[in-house]
């Protein structure tokens, strides 16, 4: 174990040493095209965005059993560093670099366009957003390729070695999340050139994570403790978590818009009204089923609206988000209730949540975005999107699930059954919501004293 480490330590040292060797001069271009209004508004979003990820940890915190709340939620805070770094040495230009492909059918970026940021600075760049500085640009992209790792670990969530999940999120990153961004945002972007509508992120970070999270619930299994009754450790991180997203996903959907302007507006407005409307149907489909509406329900029907409407929010009307929200959290609802029956164990619902929604989301922008879609009489723009959403669906699904094979070769990826059964924020990082004295807290460490199993070991039993 101590190896892994200190082979990160070194792969760490290497990329600060490239960074003092290699200048970057942050004060180069033509600076005159910037909009300080467009600049504000972008830098407000930036922080927004990056809010949305301690607030997806306090989500799914607090959903999971209290043994595994404090790894679960550093899942998410991980994603912030790792990320962060690997953005600036080379997944913007993997995302946004000079595109390698044919003419309009590009594939992915240059990983050497802007290699430790290089050539990202103050001067704006008229091929992504012509009114604010580049390095705002690429930051505000950063806080999709961070958030999206973080959305998928809710599918595997009580289960994962911590170790092994970092690798799997930078492979992740570097071959599912920046071909796919480079492909639906990039001028060169196939997609893009077909016409797919993607304003906010349905297939690049919604699909991406769902089927990622799909194949990663297929892929580890049931929990040991799937059969067994669960309650969420506590409602109220979930509530928090919730009204963090909420508040997030203004400044993600609405700053997509790249500027201060109607159209973020209209993207607010309609991410508002998209999840106000899901939140309600969420809890009264639950009624109609016989259940009482809970927190928990309202909590994950608003989410839901909230990934349902982000690739449409700056291209329908505001009636058409309320449509989209509604229908997301049917679909949504009905998906949970297959997976328990079939017992796929995707621990805290995320494939239902933002695979669903995503789905739902691409398709019906496809319907309803205004001129283009299916409900103006034209389908190029709809038959594109169908096409889109299968391969964005084989590719994101069958990539993971081959990036969990080779994690897994490297470094096992499930914990062995004793740590699963003592808890993840014992086994992994020896901490725990528990007081010191508590007899549960000295039972599992006892446990855990003396416990040496074979690292290598490849699955449990």
């Amino acid at each position: 174990m101590k190896k892994q480490w200190l082979f990160a330590l070194i792969a760490f040292g290497i990329i600060a040493t490239l960074g003092v060797l290699i200048p970057v001069d942050f004060n180069t271009g033509d600076i005159s095209g910037i909009d300080t209004g467009d600049t504000a508004w972008m830098l407000a979003s930036t922080a927004l965005v990056f809010l949305m990820t301690p607030g997806l940890g306090f989500f799914y915190g607090g959903m999971v059993r209290p043994k595994n709340v404090i790894s679960t939620i550093l899942q998410s805070f991980i994603a912030m560093g790792l990320i962060s770094v690997l953005w600036v040495v080379f997944g913007f230009s993997l995302a946004f670099g000079d595109s390698i492909g044919a003419e309009g059918f590009g594939l992915f970026g240059n990983p050497a366009t802007f290699f430790m940021f290089k050539g990202v600075g103050g001067a704006p760049d008229p091929n992504f957003a012509p009114t604010i500085p580049l390095a705002l640009f690429a930051l505000f992209q950063l806080k999709f390729a961070i958030i999206t790792p973080a959305l998928f670990t809710g599918s595997f969530a009580g289960r994962v070695r911590f170790t092994s999940l970092m690798i799997f999120m930078v492979l992740f990153m570097i071959f599912i999340y920046s071909p796919l961004a480079h492909w639906t945002w990039h001028p060169n972007g196939f997609l893009r050139n077909w016409g797919v509508l993607d304003f906010a992120g349905g297939t690049v970070v919604h699909m991406s994570a769902g089927m990622a999270a799909l194949a990663g619930a297929l892929f580890f299994g049931p929990r040991r403790d799937y059969n067994k009754p669960s309650y969420p450790a506590n409602i109220p991180f979930v509530l928090l978590g919730t009204g963090l997203l909420w508040f997030g996903w203004f400044g993600f959907n609405a700053g997509s818009a790249l500027g201060a302007n109607d159209v973020a507006v209209k993207a607010l407005l309609n991410t508002n009204t998209a999840s106000a409307s899901a939140l309600l149907v969420y809890i009264f489909f639950d009624g109609i089923r016989g259940r009482k509406p809970s927190a928990l329900g309202a909590c994950i029907g608003a989410v839901v609206g909230l990934v349902a409407i982000t690739p449409a929010a700056g291209f329908v009307t505001v009636g058409a988000s309320i449509f989209i929200g509604g229908t997301a959290a049917i679909a949504s609802n009905l998906m949970i209730y297959f997976f328990s029956r079939r017992g796929v164990d995707d621990t805290l619902d995320v494939f239902p949540a933002h695979g669903i929604g995503g789905i739902a989301g691409m398709f019906l922008t496809g319907v309803f975005a205004e001129e283009v879609g299916l409900a103006y009489g034209e389908t190029t723009t709809f038959l594109y999107h169908m096409l889109a959403l299968v391969i964005v669906a084989a590719f994101a699904f069958g990539g993971s699930l081959l990036l969990f094979w080779i994690t897994n070769k490297i470094v096992p990826m499930r914990v062995p059954s004793l740590y699963e059964d003592v808890g993840l924020d014992m086994s992994q990082h020896d901490e725990t919501l528990f007081y010191e004295n508590d007899e549960k807290v000295k039972a599992r460490k006892e446990k855990l004293k003396n416990y040496s199993p074979d690292y290598y070991q490849r699955r449990n039993k």
